[in-house]
């Protein structure tokens, strides 16, 4: 990249400038966010806002070594099993995957081969997954679907007094937005929500080997699923910064990557 771009927001470029900035090699970031209830104690923007804050820290840490570029975060995704909660905005399945195909082509009408969809919200992965290919076949990118962190739904972990069900609005999602943006955070009204009867289960249970369809209220009228009683800004920084290295480790991984592999 020219030294003349100070940014790596590719929203920052005027448009004589793009084909300067962009190569085959070049990575594009989308960050996925959401708009959804997060229990009583977070705001609705915190999936969009830790997607966002997790790929420009990643960005701004290797973007200039493996050519990364930003795009805005995407706000509005499937989020409906909150939409049973006034306030939160959600896009169906078919429309989100016609959003996804169509910022595929406008991508592969660019000189870049590469998208990476940061998913901050797990509602959205299953879809995203899927989308990745038909992007792949569709338009010829190579496509990826990374997390700032693995959902515990889907293979990752959750603190350990959530027995693997922190999995909305708990220990580790209110520590990163103690960290992130404790303005928005009231702890005074936050309570443990653990559905421990379903943790007993050793198949069908979150992260178990038989998955189940549910709403966030089918746990409580709260909406949340975990605990954020023990969360803290101090674990919220490690957890980010952890977010941001693993990014940045992943996106270099994906700068030698190729397809096809002969």
């Amino acid at each position: 990249m020219s030294s003349a771009f100070t940014s790596r927001r590719l929203d920052d470029l005027r448009a004589p400038q793009l084909d300067e900035a962009l190569s085959a090699s070049s990575i594009i970031v989308q960050p996925l966010g959401a708009v959804e209830q997060h229990g009583p104690h977070l705001p609705f923007n915190t999936d969009l806002l830790v997607a966002d804050r997790v790929a420009a820290g990643a960005v701004e840490a290797v973007g200039e070594q493996h050519d990364v570029w930003l795009l805005p975060p995407l706000a509005y995704t499937k989020s409906n099993e909150h939409a049973w909660s006034s306030g939160t905005i959600w896009l169906s399945a078919s429309t989100l995957l016609a959003v996804l195909d169509d910022i595929g082509r406008c991508i592969a009408n660019t000189p870049a081969r590469k998208l990476v969809f940061l998913n901050g919200h797990g509602g959205n992965s299953a879809l995203v997954a899927a989308a990745n290919r038909e992007l792949r076949l569709s338009h010829g990118l190579m496509t990826f679907l990374a997390h700032p962190s693995i959902p515990a739904d889907q293979g990752g972990n959750s603190a350990s007094g959530e027995l693997g069900m922190g999995i909305h609005g708990g220990t580790d999602e209110t520590s990163l937005m103690l960290h992130l943006a404790p303005e928005l955070v009231d702890m005074s009204v936050a309570t443990r929500n653990v559905p421990e009867q379903l943790a007993q289960n050793q198949h069908v249970r979150f992260g178990g080997s038989v998955a189940f369809g549910w709403l966030s209220n089918d746990f409580g009228s709260e909406g949340h699923i975990g605990d954020p009683l023990p969360a803290n800004a101090e674990l919220g920084k490690q957890l980010f910064d952890g977010a941001v290295q693993t990014l940045g480790e992943a996106l270099g991984e994906i700068a030698a990557f190729e397809l096809p592999m002969t």
